[in-house]
């Protein structure tokens, strides 16, 4: 089943940096953004991660929430969030990533003539009663902050 606006998110619960559970529905009555990203510390993702922070005024001032999800474990996720000073959570889905597939985010890539599976650069707007509001399929790392500001 691929996900569409106005689909109910599907609910999870995820470990974060510090190995504490977060669970979706919790941030029930807040928007969350949710950013599927392949590699903590890889160059798109660190230019995705650190455009949300350089915006985080901007999302904390609209009581808007922002979770990033990759595959990396919570050691790898507190590095990332120290190295650069990451004000939002990170969460760890294991492969095969049951969290990621079922937002679509995961799946068979191509990069230099190989196939693998792996994590999507997708990104979700979940509104205040945990619906889809906003999907980006074609994420320009750099700027995707920016771009659900501007559409919300």
């Amino acid at each position: 089943m691929v996900l569409q606006v106005g689909d109910l998110a599907p609910d999870f619960t995820l470990p974060n940096q510090d190995g504490c559970p977060v669970t979706l529905s919790s941030f029930r009555g807040q928007k969350v953004v949710i950013y599927f990203y392949p590699k903590d510390d890889t160059p798109g993702c660190t230019k995705e991660a650190c455009s949300f922070r350089d915006h985080w005024n901007d999302f904390e001032a609209k009581n808007i929430v922002v979770i990033g999800i990759s595959k990396d474990g919570s050691k790898s996720h507190l590095k990332f969030i120290k190295k650069y000073t990451l004000p939002f959570i990170l969460l760890t889905d294991v492969e095969p990533c049951p969290i990621a597939s079922s937002f679509g985010s995961y799946g068979l890539k191509k990069f230099m003539g190989r196939e693998y599976m792996g994590m999507m650069r997708h990104t979700f707007v979940i509104n205040e009663e945990g619906k889809i509001e906003l999907i980006y399929k074609k994420v320009k790392a750099d700027i995707m902050a920016n771009q659900i500001l501007s559409d919300l």
